[in-house]
């Protein structure tokens, strides 16, 4: 772990040609390597030209992938001829489609039945009021015609042929529609009421009159089509593994994936040259693994080519990694910037529990977090943002909003509210003299000590001088003293005119009132603290009020999920805000480039050797 972000390394690798497919796939995996290709060779690796069999392949996927299994290759068959595995992928494909594109015409058309029957089910099981005799809707024709119609909301369009009849029905609050009368007048009024975005359902024939009697001969039907849908899916699914299906798909997702990194990738006649950034800044691991696959090669770390930008490395522990959302929002630090991340992984979370200070509430955010932080990484945040809640509703003496089940540690926010006013100020000085100790780090990096004393820490000296005045007016003469200093310096590294000074008065007011607002600002932590425990008391009145346990539970309980949604929202965006606009803005410039790293394509379950 680091304040100073690392600069990834310029590395080469040199590779035998007919490797390079192996080597890519290796520092793909490897997730540490992103290509930039540098060279003044003029022969390039020729990749064949595989737009138009590619996009074949993407018509087929948007045709078939619903029925196909997800793409996989394995460590035995590596594409190394990109145009061969093209081609006989292809070819897999293709007997796949001869020999199951008409069960899978087959498979889409049950699919349309069973959804129909299963909303004629619902009709015939709810309808308001009843449907007529069903054998009768069944079988009109072939002048007459009967329809049965699921309703969008809006009304039904007022010109009619007075020679249809309709009924209105409903069903699960969902309007449906009767219409009956000749054929041909039927017929158009469907087409307008399909383009309203009404749906036919269609009522099969020798239906019996009754409509429970119906629906138990509809579910039969249903069941009947079920079985032969997975009798159907079942055949597919040996299809699949008869012509390599899934293989197939890996082989050409791989090749879409080379044709995208490998074209501009200098070559000679028998070897292939790869550069670019890898965050690995010994090697090691891309050492590892390209001899793992058994991938001869040459590889070194080189100076970058002129003008190149080196991406960031941010390198920070599992536990702090979450945390570099907040710098990432608005953008990455260079490598002459602090990486706050690890100050954050600190700031934010007493934020947010001194806010929102409840053990019940925060065991609940912290179970959350545990269980969703694999699939969703961001709130992972919740796990550190639940422990500290429930250590500051130990110091307040809070359990699902309930005081006095446990003695409180501290103070009880209500009972003290300037108390927990005045707190927040002082950590509002506190975070904010964190930014400018960070600031005074990457001055050091910059080489740039004197002109930080001179210009920043002069106007450090200065607001403490106004913070100081709240206990006594004699710390007036620091705010002096560095308001002296500021102008001096503003003069002594700029032109020495009125306009000048006149400027640098200007910026001394506007960044100490800023300063000042940013401290005023914290005072927000506080007024959260305080009105969690209203709404917490609000709570528990409310369930006091219900006179019985049996009353007050769920009173309890959804009071509480409603306190932990709402106010978890506004508690965490209340905390971003304060880290992004009032800390971040002391020293954050967020001038880096990201690095990112050259990804494998879905669907692999081995490496290429």
């Amino acid at each position: 772990m680091g304040l100073r972000p690392a600069a990834a390394r310029w590395f080469e690798l040199l590779t035998p040609r007919d490797q390079l497919v192996a080597a890519l796939d290796c520092l793909a995996a490897s997730g540490a390597v992103e290509l930039q290709t540098h060279s003044q060779t003029e022969t390039q690796v020729v990749v064949p030209d595989l737009d138009a069999k590619l996009a074949e392949y993407e018509e087929l996927v948007q045709r078939f992938g619903a029925v196909w299994p997800a793409p996989q290759w394995t460590a035995d068959r590596p594409p190394m001829d990109p145009s061969h595995t093209v081609d006989r992928a292809l070819a897999d494909l293709g007997a796949w489609q001869s020999a199951a594109e008409g069960r899978v015409l087959e498979l889409e058309r049950l699919q349309v039945e069973i959804l129909e029957l299963e909303r004629l089910v619902q009709v015939l099981g709810s309808a308001r009021p009843r449907l007529p005799n069903l054998a009768h809707l069944s079988g009109a024709g072939p002048f007459l015609a009967a329809r049965l119609y699921r309703m969008p909301d809006h009304a039904l369009p007022q010109t009619l042929s007075p020679s249809i009849i309709v009924q209105w029905f409903d069903c699960g609050g969902v309007p449906h529609l009767l219409a009956t009368g000749p054929t041909a007048q039927v017929d158009e009024l469907e087409e307008r009421l399909v383009e309203w975005g009404a749906r036919p359902i269609a009522v099969p024939a020798e239906l019996p009159p009754d409509p429970a009697d119906a629906a138990e001969a509809v579910c039969g039907r249903i069941d009947d089509l079920k079985a032969r849908r997975a009798a159907l899916t079942s055949q597919l699914e040996a299809l699949h593994v008869q012509h390599r299906v899934a293989g197939a798909r890996g082989d050409l997702e791989f090749s879409k994936w080379l044709a995208r990194c490998a074209p501009a990738l200098p070559a000679t006649e028998h070897f292939a040259w790869i550069t670019g950034w890898t965050s690995d800044l010994e090697g090691t691991a891309i050492r590892e693994r390209l001899g793992e696959s058994q991938v001869n090669h040459v590889f070194r770390f080189t100076e970058a080519p002129p003008g190149a930008q080196s991406p960031v490395v941010l390198r920070n522990p599992a536990w702090i990694r979450p945390f570099e959302t907040f710098a990432r929002l608005m953008g990455v630090p260079s490598g002459r910037e602090a990486d706050p991340s690890a100050v954050v992984a600190l700031v934010a979370p007493l934020l947010f529990g001194y806010m929102f200070g409840d053990v019940g509430q925060g065991a609940v955010l912290l179970a959350v977090g545990l269980v969703v932080r694999r699939r969703f990484p961001v709130l992972g945040l919740l796990v550190p943002g639940g422990l500290f809640t429930m250590g500051f509703g130990l110091l307040y003496g809070s359990v699902f909003s309930m005081k006095g089940l446990i003695p409180p540690l501290w103070i009880s926010p209500l009972k003290a509210p300037l108390t927990i006013l005045e707190v927040t100020v002082v950590g509002g000085v506190v975070v904010l003299s964190l930014g400018f100790v960070l600031d005074l780090l990457q001055a050091v990096w910059r080489r740039q000590v004197g002109r930080w004393l001179v210009l920043r820490a002069s106007l450090v000296l200065a607001w403490l001088g106004v913070l100081g005045a709240i206990f006594t007016g004699a710390s007036l003469w620091l705010t002096a003293a560095g308001a002296v200093i500021f102008v001096a310096g503003r003069m002594a590294f700029g032109p020495r005119t009125a306009a000048h000074f006149a400027g640098s008065l200007g910026e001394l007011v506007e960044s100490l009132l800023q300063l000042l607002v940013n401290t005023v600002s914290f005072v927000r932590v506080g007024a959260f603290a305080l009105a969690h425990a209203g709404l917490s008391a609000a709570v528990v009145g409310m369930a006091e009020a219900t006179g019985s346990w049996v009353g007050a539970i769920p009173v309890m309980v959804l009071g509480n999920l409603a306190i932990i949604a709402l106010e978890g929202l506004v508690v965490g965006v209340q905390t971003t805000r304060l880290v992004l606009f009032e800390f971040f803005t002391r020293f954050l410039l967020a001038s880096g480039r990201p690095f990112r790293p050259l990804v494998r394509p879905e669907g692999g379950n081995g490496r290429h050797s």
